[in-house]
């Protein structure tokens, strides 16, 4: 674990990085697109390997079905010298109800997680009916780090 002026560095385990992502509901999708790399907060939901988010049918969604290879990040922060951050790499894949039995299961899986966060997501209620396109990232690749005061 290097030390810096006090404060230790280290990578997060496996364990770790899935716990921060399924306790957060926050994080930042980065996309290319072309010569062009964007970075946009959206809510999400992850379990079994996958982040659920939905977002609406804008530039971000355009750009994202000509690249689906996207990096996802979440953040801690308890004060400057203590906090963890999480990014995910891996493939964007849009969901639909109107698709093969099996994609119509992922995107009700999506929807039940999604009101986890957000009760009312699709119903009359919906606080951001506007976000009518369902997807989820694979997590491919996971890396963590942390820092932490140091004694």
């Amino acid at each position: 674990m290097p030390q810096r002026n006090g404060v230790s560095i280290r990578e997060l385990g496996r364990d770790e990085i899935e716990r921060i992502l399924a306790r957060n509901n926050v994080g930042r999708i980065a996309y290319s697109f072309r010569d062009r790399v964007d970075i946009e907060p959206l809510h999400y939901a992850y379990a079994d390997g996958w982040l659920y988010g939905r977002t609406s049918h804008g530039t971000k969604f355009a750009d994202v079905q000509h690249n689906r290879w996207v990096a996802f990040e979440v953040d801690e922060v308890d004060g400057v010298f203590s906090w963890r951050s999480v990014v995910v790499h891996g493939a964007l894949y849009v969901l639909s109800e109107d698709r093969p039995p099996r994609e119509i299961q992922a995107w009700r899986r999506a929807v039940e997680l999604l009101r986890e966060i957000i009760p009312e997501t699709f119903t009359d209620d919906d606080p951001v009916s506007e976000r009518t396109a369902v997807f989820r990232i694979h997590a491919d690749e996971m890396s963590g780090r942390a820092a932490e005061p140091g004694a």
